[in-house]
């Protein structure tokens, strides 16, 4: 009975500090991609001699600049290019915390 107690007690001492390890691994994981998205931003301005105030039409354009050819999602999240010079973003889905980010919410690059 003591045992089950303390495994008890023990599990109960894990759960939250699993639950913020697996946030902040996920916020990592979307800074990165945030960080990749504006090196692949940058490259293809440079090389389409796109000014700053640019739109970036899509993601597509930034395939060869990226690994893998796109931006991995993590949690369904939408990733926004924006214009050349302005920091991209990602928009989480409905129903989905991450973080400081509730629902919805608009993440900008760090």
């Amino acid at each position: 009975m003591i045992v089950v107690g303390i495994i008890g007690l023990l599990a109960a001492l894990a759960v939250p500090s699993v639950a913020k390890a697996r946030d902040t691994s996920r916020m990592n994981l979307i800074y990165s991609n945030l960080r990749a998205l504006e090196t692949a931003k940058d490259q293809w301005a440079v090389e389409n001699n796109a000014a700053t105030g640019t739109p970036v039409p899509d993601l597509t354009v930034l395939k060869t600049y990226l690994r893998y050819g796109t931006v991995q999602s993590v949690i369904n999240e939408v990733y926004l290019a924006n214009p050349v010079g302005v920091a991209p973003e990602a928009d989480l889905p409905a129903g989905v915390t991450v973080g400081p980010y509730g629902p919805g919410a608009i993440i900008a690059a760090p």
